[in-house]
């Protein structure tokens, strides 16, 4: 008792502060988002989103209290039990899930609806860390490698199924910390080569864009082989299979954009890459939060005087396209704000789990730390138009109870191993 006390007095409060600032601003955010200040209306009103809001926030904070109640030791021991069961809760969608916007992503309870892919990041993170703090484990040889990737595969194959595309997406910010922990360099150059090639040839299309490839990295072999300082020597039979795989990734790209992609993914590919302006149609979300972000300036228009969000012109608003609300109410100054509390957020996960003495502590540090930035830099990345939707919530601000219960587990569990990193595991 005395030690679970002693941990208490060492946790982190910068992580704490930051964390319920981001709630407290996410919740207000909400509040603005779905009142209707032209008639009267009570905060905890619970038929109304922020009413029902304040009570997952509630909910959280109890998670919250068991978490911090929780011994370290036994977050590590379970891990792998905690990782089968949130694959279970994905399987069970199939059989008993609840269909919302045609993705089959959430357990009806009662008037509440629960999703289980927000839950599984954790015990995804969990998994990864505990695989890869193994002594025994080297995550430098091949067969290591697949067994983390299978890891994150299994669950994002079965959020893919639901389908739901954008949830799945967020399994790629694992390969940062495959990346820390060892994995070469090279994979992510290729991971980039390859959405590139894809791109560019929904752009140019197939011919111009192989013979580009294949001639930049004809040229790229010869300048190595010619001009390096090293001695390096190329065997034919691999420079075949570069050829070869560049060939059947670009061949593929049509059949994969016309025959796996849904139309709306299409079309929103369609949108982002200038060759479709419908901004009436497909392109009405993006169009609107892009206006509606505009309009607040450098000041913004004031707290509930937003007319473009009092007269609801951005869809999905309380959710997907939350900081729209804080561009048009708050105006740059507001939207630089989040922007900072978030980097400031996940810099200071960063720097706290490279002062874990134990590596499943620091790995899972790292999983949550790639997790938040890629849902914070998509989130945002997609209402101002860079990014396709994809439907990804921006943390503690996007409204539900999943998400927000889900991304708070994430955290107060490295806070949890964080407090307890100076005890003997």
């Amino acid at each position: 008792m005395r030690q679970e006390q002693n941990i208490i007095y060492k946790i982190d409060w910068v992580l704490i502060f930051l964390f319920l600032a981001l709630v407290s601003f996410g919740w207000v955010t909400i509040f603005a988002a779905s009142v209707d200040n032209t008639e009267s209306y009570q905060v905890f009103d619970l038929g109304t989103k922020y009413g029902k809001q304040i009570i997952f926030i509630g909910l959280s904070l109890i998670l919250v209290t068991l978490v911090l109640l929780l011994d370290a030791k036994l977050i590590e021991r379970f891990a792998g039990i905690v990782y089968l069961l949130s694959l279970l809760s994905l399987i069970g969608l199939f059989a008993f899930g609840k269909n919302i916007n045609g993705a089959t992503s959430w357990y009806p309870i009662g008037s509440f609806s629960l999703q289980p892919s927000e839950f599984a990041k954790m015990a995804t993170a969990l998994a990864i860390a505990r695989l890869l703090s193994d002594r025994q484990f080297d995550l430098k040889t091949l067969s290591n490698q697949f067994k983390a990737i299978g890891i994150l595969f299994l669950p994002a194959l079965l959020i893919t199924l639901q389908p739901d595309a954008g949830s799945a997406l967020v399994y790629a910010s694992f390969f940062f910390v495959l990346y820390r922990e060892g994995v070469p360099a090279s994979y992510i150059y290729i991971s980039i080569a390859a959405i590139l090639l894809f791109l560019a040839t929904l752009i140019f299309g197939f011919p111009i864009v192989l013979g580009a490839s294949l001639s930049l990295i004809t040229l790229g072999l010869l300048y190595v082989h010619y001009f390096s300082p090293y001695n390096l020597k190329f065997q034919i039979s691999k420079i075949l299979i570069l050829y070869l795989s560049v060939f059947i990734w670009i061949a593929s790209v049509s059949y994969v954009y016309n025959n796996v992609f849904e139309q709306h993914q299409r079309d929103r590919f369609s949108i982002l890459l200038g060759q479709n302006q419908d901004i009436q149609g497909i392109g009405y979300n993006t169009n609107q939060s892009i206006l509606t972000i505009s309009s607040g300036g450098l000041k913004g228009k004031g707290f509930l005087n937003g007319d473009r969000t009092q007269g609801n012109f951005v869809p999905e608003q309380s959710t997907d396209y939350i900081f729209t609300v804080i561009g048009e109410e708050w105006g740059f100054i507001g939207t630089a704000s989040v922007v900072l509390l978030f980097t400031f957020f996940i810099a200071r996960i960063i720097v706290q789990a490279e002062k874990q003495r134990s590596s499943f502590a620091r790995i899972y540090g790292y999983s949550i730390a790639s997790i938040f930035f890629f849902h914070f830099v998509i989130n945002i990345g997609m209402v101002i138009g860079l990014f396709p939707t994809v439907g990804i919530p921006l943390p503690f601000f996007s409204y539900g109870g999943s998400a927000l219960w889900g991304f708070t587990l994430l955290l107060f569990v490295f806070i949890k191993l964080d407090a307890a990193k100076d005890t003997e595991w």
